[in-house]
């Protein structure tokens, strides 16, 4: 969400001075204003449908549901759309303190969102306590990954240099420096991720409703290049960097086999559960974070080929050859057991799986959308994608609920939403897994694709 909101265009002239005259328009590439607001959608429905359906929810470790491909479509299209946002910038430092302002912004909004402040909206509780504010998250790493990928995009451009005869090969050869940052990147997440070793560790429960609550837990590790649980590197620096009461207090694998007895639901812990189940784990960790930034860079690249190559063939040829190659070398690495898919590790498998499918999604949009020109079926994806910062902020994180939440008669567990989902739809369907479903459908990814709708004709955006 770094460019969430940010604008698109192609057909840009780069010669304009940039000093007090106003940047140009840009033509909006509503394939992926769609493919944002697809994004945005799936994350308000595992977010709160996920608990009910597990399947949709994140794996608890190794594999890949619905929810686990939120993160990685968000960092392709941040990829994505850098190029068609700073191709209409050609001054270096001007471009650089956009970037910067925008990297801040994300920061200080995700500190706020994620860092605790509102960590509780159902119990009416907020505020933070600094002793145990959660430094990660995932605005956080959209902002590292942008800033990282835009830089080099402002800094590595040779004086506005142009591909005479843009070919399928001459944009990776034009764009040398980003495959080269990628290398650097993997070889660094690689060595760090087989290579350190990590020593057995301890942390305190702080659950009042565990009985180990206030306890000391040890995790014996002592290994090198264990990609479980308890003892992988991405936890290891984390916990050494961060300070394990910084990182998430609820991790996806506290649904795994090893420790619930409901597994993938989210229950009792077993009794023979490993202590490591009480622990905290960061999914937006560091090194993770690191790993994160090939994703971006991967939709870069597809920015490129968007900006460079001007008939709709040639694009779907490149863009569906990379994405099919993707896909199939991350399900080799997953099955072959050589590398599993793990969001929470954004290991190099799942970094390969999910580029690939979103490269086939956004080009399935980019045929339904800008070729065969069926935008009006995609209007309420549409919409939110032009506005998917205050529709994430409003609705992925609750704030709008919270809000509402704080009204209630005479219990603060009896408010409109509660008796929306009860009687609307739990009732009706005598099922609260299908009427919590349906809840978020109709009563929150309807609801705000109509209110982005609303504001979209009154021409009113939230833009970072």
């Amino acid at each position: 969400m770094a460019e969430i909101k940010g604008e698109h265009g192609l057909n840009v002239s780069e010669a304009l001075p940039v000093s007090d005259k106003k940047l140009p328009k840009t033509k909006r590439v509503a394939s992926l204003d769609i493919f944002r607001g697809l994004t945005v959608a799936l994350m308000i429905l595992v977010d709160d449908a996920g608990g009910q359906w597990p399947m949709i929810g994140h794996a608890p470790w190794n594999g890949c549901n619905l929810a686990d491909f939120v993160m990685p479509f968000f960092l392709f299209i941040v990829g994505m759309a850098i190029p068609l946002a700073l191709k209409r910038i050609p001054n270096r430092l001007l471009a650089g303190k956009k970037v910067i302002v925008r990297t801040l912004k994300l920061l200080f909004w995700g500190l706020l969102l994620q860092g605790g402040f509102s960590h509780a909206p159902d119990d009416l509780i907020y505020g933070v306590d600094m002793k145990h504010i959660r430094w990660c998250g995932i605005l956080q790493r959209i902002a590292l990954a942008y800033l990282v990928v835009a830089l080099v995009e402002i800094f590595s451009r040779s004086a506005q240099a142009r591909d005479p005869e843009p070919t399928q090969f001459s944009i990776f050869k034009l764009y040398y420096w980003h495959w080269f940052l990628c290398a650097c990147i993997l070889a660094v997440y690689l060595a760090l991720l087989y290579g350190i070793h990590v020593p057995d560790w301890q942390f305190t429960v702080h659950n009042p409703d565990s009985m180990y609550n206030g306890t000391t837990l040890t995790v014996t590790c002592g290994v090198r290049g264990k990609l479980d649980p308890p003892c992988n590197v991405v936890g290891y620096i984390d916990r050494e960097v961060l300070g394990i009461n910084h990182i998430y207090k609820r991790p996806a694998w506290r649904r795994a086999e090893a420790c619930t007895e409901k597994s993938p639901y989210e229950g009792p812990f077993k009794r023979s559960a490993p202590s490591w189940c009480y622990a905290p784990f960061e999914p937006e960790g560091i090194l993770s974070s690191i790993s994160a930034i090939l994703s971006t860079i991967i939709g870069l690249h597809f920015g490129h080929v968007l900006v460079h190559l001007q008939d709709h063939s040639s694009r779907l040829k490149h863009w569906l050859l990379l994405g099919f190659a993707l896909l199939t070398a991350g399900l080799v690495l997953h099955f072959t057991h050589a590398i599993p898919l793990n969001k929470q590790l954004y290991t190099l498998s799942y970094v390969c799986v999910t580029s690939g499918a979103a490269a086939l999604v956004f080009s399935a949009f980019y045929i339904m959308v800008d070729i065969w020109c069926l935008t009006f079926l995609f209007l309420p994806l549409k919409w939110i994608g032009m506005n998917a910062m205050l529709v994430y902020v409003m609705a992925a994180e609750g704030i709008f609920a919270g809000f509402i939440n704080g009204w209630y008669y005479d219990d603060p567990h009896n408010t409109l939403i509660y008796w929306i989902q009860k009687h609307v739809f739990i009732n009706v369907w005598q099922s609260r897994r299908v009427g919590i479903l349906l809840y978020v459908i109709f009563a929150e990814i309807l609801f705000w694709a109509i209110v982005a709708g609303i504001l979209h004709r009154l021409g009113i955006y939230w833009k970072l």
